[in-house]
């Protein structure tokens, strides 16, 4: 990281620390409203996967399943259990979330950012 990145992160921190309780409770409460908009545009819409939001919806099928919930004709009651909610989806789903934000996220922000610092 060069020089001025580490001192906008050092001040980022300070600003977000400073903040009144008020302050960080409506920027809080805007921010997840946005995220929530976005996580319903983008994700849930366009049918994407997220690790978060699989840990409520999948739990919940598999609960009213268990409650009597018929399965979808083109599913096997059999097929929607803890096992498969782990291994088939919350596994990979995770690492491909992990490798969505932490490796093309990180390298959009270096692309944008830092490398021009670099030349």
């Amino acid at each position: 990281m060069g020089e001025s990145a580490l001192a906008a992160a050092v001040n980022i921190a300070y600003a977000k620390v400073s903040l009144s309780f008020l302050q960080a409770l409506v920027r809080a409460i805007g921010c997840n409203w946005l995220v929530c908009l976005a996580v319903w545009m983008a994700f849930v819409a366009l049918g994407f996967e997220h690790s978060v939001a699989n840990m409520y919806f999948i739990p919940v099928g598999i609960f009213l399943r268990l409650a009597g919930v018929p399965a979808p004709s083109a599913y096997s009651p059999e097929a929607l259990n803890w096992l498969s909610f782990l291994w088939n989806n919350l596994v990979p789903v995770t690492l491909g979330n992990i490798i969505g934000g932490g490796v093309f996220v990180g390298m959009s922000y270096w692309s944008a950012y830092l490398r021009q610092a670099r030349s």
